[in-house]
């Protein structure tokens, strides 16, 4: 019970802060000539820091609930990560990380690298949701045939 209370408020606390964060970036303008990088800039470092809370919390509390109800669930976590990191190796080692045709744009190598391999993880994640769509629906008809 006090378990539920800690992540409803942590919930609460999270949205309020995002809430905070997306007021002050429209009440500074996210349009203005050099004004707007502040808040996209902090916008943008929030959503990672959200991502990273996220992902921390699903490794973690999984790892903890995982190995209460079954130990050699553990293998099967570690072979997920290990599937994860494979897959955004993959994408980062797909990303070209050429230069923007704009010349007005400018980035580092690396911020193109990364945002190719963002990019990359995209379209994987599209083309999975399709296909396991696809395969759900083909294995559903099937099941109903039989």
């Amino acid at each position: 019970m006090k378990l539920n209370k800690i992540f409803k408020w942590g919930m609460v606390v999270l949205i309020l802060i995002s809430l905070a964060i997306l007021v002050w970036g429209f009440t500074a303008g996210f349009a203005e000539g050099n004004v707007a990088k502040q808040p996209t800039n902090v916008l943008l470092t929030w959503a990672a820091i959200m991502i990273g809370i996220a992902l921390f919390c699903w490794i973690v509390i999984g790892l903890i609930i995982s190995v209460a109800n079954n130990p050699k669930s553990l293998v099967r976590m570690g072979i997920v990560v290990v599937g994860i990191a494979a897959v955004v190796l993959i994408a980062f080692l797909l990303a070209k990380g050429t230069p923007l045709p704009n010349p007005t744009v400018t980035a580092t190598p690396g911020d193109l690298k990364l945002t190719d391999t963002i990019l990359n993880l995209t379209l994987f994640a599209g083309v999975g949701a399709i296909l396991a769509i696809i395969v759900g629906e083909i294995r559903l008809a099937i099941a109903n045939k039989k």
